[in-house]
């Protein structure tokens, strides 16, 4: 098997893209941790289902924003770029969020344990996920 037979083996670019994702899923989520007001694992450790729900949204919105850009996407490098730019519009909606809600704060909701927040804020994510893909692709 040559050199370039083994990274173009499907079991090879599997493995690649995997661990390339996953690595810029703990970037993104580490930024997020800075983005929010509150320490995610911390309080989801606490048992908040509030952080919970919008972390797992957030972590379900990446994900589906790197299918996206794996599915469109020749070379790695693409794919990366192509995924961090729909984090960044991601990590903007989040903002967004919290803008257009002024009757509450919604990172003091989501750290209260304030489900409806918590709720919606995973449903954005994981909505825009789709969007911020299908615009990407």
């Amino acid at each position: 098997m040559s050199n370039t037979e083994f990274w173009s083996h499907p079991l090879v670019e599997t493995a690649g893209y995997f661990s390339t994702v996953v690595l810029c899923l703990i970037v993104s989520m580490v930024v997020f941790e800075i983005v929010t007001k509150y320490r995610c694992w911390h309080e989801i450790k606490k048992g908040n289902l509030s952080v919970a729900f919008a972390t797992g949204g957030k972590i379900f919105g990446v994900a589906n924003i790197f299918r996206y850009s794996i599915e469109q996407h020749n070379t790695l490098p693409q794919m990366i770029g192509w995924g961090l730019f729909g984090f960044t519009l991601l990590i903007f909606a989040y903002v967004l969020f919290e803008f257009l809600t002024p009757m509450f704060n919604v990172d003091e909701e989501i750290e209260k344990d304030n489900r409806s927040v918590g709720f919606i804020s995973m449903i954005i994510s994981v909505g825009l996920s789709f969007v911020i893909g299908a615009s990407i692709s």
